[in-house]
């Protein structure tokens, strides 16, 4: 089977369902903003794996793999036609947002108080996870803006909002695990002349 089939030749694409839309159309930009979000989780867990591997600590790579699962169906969601029913779509639901809050709790509650605001960095893992929570956040953008014209299952954007928070708490993790100080913003202030 090959696998290009020409019919986007022209600037179209197919939603589940009948319906084909120009590839820039809000819906196509919205999935795929969750397609690149999966891309990024996909490259921290490779850094997941490496430091667990390094400092044998299990590390978040099994958060991760259900996360991925979460943001493929997310997508699916996203990617069906208004209205259209297809079968093994189902998305996220409160189960799912409620999991992710009990990983940001466990993780929060083994870091210590954030005191100042961190730049992206520290360990290669924590530095990764920082790309996904960006990431993140502009596919939860995308998503939004989408639901201002086309419905959107709410919980895909909640998932979206508290997936980047959790990314935020398991890259001070990552750093804290490695005894890597996050790094951080020192607030520039009025100069002195």
């Amino acid at each position: 089977m090959k696998i290009y089939t020409k019919t986007g030749d022209r600037g179209e694409t197919g939603l589940l369902g009948p319906l084909r839309v120009p590839k820039n159309h809000p819906r196509i930009a919205a999935y795929g903003e969750v397609d690149e979000l999966n891309a990024a989780i996909g490259a921290a867990r490779v850094e997941a794996s490496e430091a667990a591997r390094a400092r044998t600590l299990a590390g978040p790579g099994k958060l991760l793999a259900r996360i991925q699962d979460d943001l493929f169906a997310i997508g699916a969601v996203l990617a069906t036609q208004p209205g259209v029913k297809v079968r093994g779509v189902s998305g996220v639901g409160a189960a799912d947002i409620a999991r992710l809050e009990r990983a940001i709790d466990a993780a929060t509650d083994r870091l210590p108080p954030l005191a100042n605001f961190i730049l992206p960095g520290g360990t290669r893992l924590a530095a990764a996870l920082h790309v996904a929570r960006t990431v993140c956040r502009r596919a939860e953008r995308a998503v939004v803006a989408l639901s201002h014209a086309e419905p959107v299952p709410p919980s895909a954007i909640v998932y979206l909002n508290r997936l980047s928070d959790l990314l935020f708490v398991l890259a001070r993790a990552a750093n804290a695990d490695a005894d890597v100080a996050d790094v951080p913003w020192k607030s520039r202030g009025k100069k002195r002349g």
